[in-house]
C-alpha cells in the first residue's frame, strides 16, 4: 500500500517527462491501452518470476523492459529477495547511470531508466524476526542466508531502508487524522521547485541526479555536519558512492525543511536511513 501511494505523493509529470513516458509507451505497444499523452507517473510492480530479460529489456528487437516502462515513476520489486540473482544484479546499471544498454545481433539500443525503486521484502525467511509477540523459527546461518541474497554493491546503491513494525489493532481502528496524500506532495513539490532551481544550470532537475562535482558546489554543509559525516565514513567504512548518496538524502531532507545548509541533523537522518548493513 505504502508502494502504490508513493506516485500520488511525488510532482506531477513536466511535459518533457510526459513526452519522454509516452514515447516509451508506444515503442512498446502499449500507448494504445493508455490513450495519447501520458500524464501520470508510471507504477510498475513486475512478480519475482520474472526474468532479467523482462526487467531490463530484450529481444530479437530489443524492447523496453520494467526499469524502462518504470521511468520517471516507480518500480516496485515486492518480496526482494525472492528475484532470482541475476535479476536483482541486472539493476545495478540502470540505478547507477539511469539507462540500460541492451546488445543483440540486429541491433544494439539504449532506453532510458531514471526511476525510484521501491523494494520490499521480510525481516527473514520466516517473517518473525523482531516481533515482539511472535519468535522467529530462523537460525542465525537462515538469516544471515537470507540477507545475502540482496549483495554490498545493490543495497550500497539503496539510498533509505525502514523497518515497519507490525501495527497492533488499535492503530487500525484509532480514529486520528494523518496528513494526505494531496499534503505531503505540496512540500515534495517545494523540495523540488527549490531543487530545480538550484540545478538549472546543470541540465538536471532533482537532487538524485547530481554528480560528484554537483555536490561539491552545491551542497554546503555546517561545520558540525561536516564532521559527523566524517566519523561515519571513517568508522563505518562507507564507499564513494555511498558518501555522495548520504550528502544527496541529507540535501533533499534539508529542501524538504527549506533549509539552505546541511546541518547536523539532516545528515545524522540521511545516516540512519542507509540498510541495515551500513549502520551495524
Amino acid at each position: 500500500m505504502l508502494a502504490r501511494r508513493i506516485t500520488t505523493i511525488l510532482p506531477p509529470l513536466t511535459d518533457a517527462e510526459s513526452l519522454s513516458v509516452t514515447k516509451i509507451y508506444s515503442v512498446a505497444g502499449l500507448l494504445k491501452k493508455r490513450g495519447n499523452l501520458l500524464r501520470e507517473r508510471p507504477f510498475r510492480a513486475p512478480h519475482h518470476t520474472t526474468s532479467d530479460a523482462a526487467l531490463i529489456g530484450g529481444g530479437r528487437m530489443p524492447r523496453p523492459g520494467e526499469v524502462t516502462l518504470s521511468h520517471n515513476g516507480v518500480l516496485f520489486l515486492d518480496e526482494f529477495p525472492e528475484f532470482a540473482k541475476n535479476v536483482i544484479e541486472v539493476l545495478r546499471q540502470p540505478l547507477e547511470d539511469g539507462d540500460v544498454t541492451i546488445s543483440r545481433v540486429n541491433a544494439t539500443m539504449t532506453y532510458p531508466a531514471q526511476f525510484m525503486l521501491v523494494a520490499a521484502m521480510n525481516p527473514c525467511a520466516c517473517g518473525y524476526r523482531g516481533d515482539e509477540k511472535i519468535a522467529c523459527r530462523c537460525t542465525d546461518a537462515d538469516i544471515k542466508k537470507y540477507e545475502r541474497r540482496i549483495s554490498g554493491p545493490l543495497l550500497d546503491r539503496i539510498d533509505i531502508s525502514v523497518e515497519v513494525p507490525r501495527l497492533e489493532y488499535d492503530d487500525f481502528v484509532a480514529d486520528k487524522t494523518n496528513e494526505t496524500s494531496a499534503q505531503i506532495r505540496s512540500r515534495v513539490i517545494n523540495a523540488r521547485a527549490i531543487q530545480t532551481e538550484r540545478l538549472k544550470n546543470y541540465g538536471i532537475a532533482c537532487n538524485a541526479l547530481m554528480r560528484h562535482n554537483h555536490i561539491k558546489s552545491l551542497c554546503k554543509m555546517s561545520k558540525n555536519a561536516t564532521e559527523i559525516l566524517k566519523l561515519a565514513y571513517e568508522n563505518m567504512r562507507l564507499s564513494a558512492r555511498a558518501y555522495d548518496r548520504i550528502i544527496k538524502t541529507a540535501r533533499t531532507i534539508a529542501d524538504l525543511e527549506n533549509e539552505e545548509i546541511i546541518n547536523e541533523s539532516h545528515i545524522a537522518e540521511a545516516i540512519q536511513l542507509r540498510p541495515k548493513k551500513y549502520i551495524e
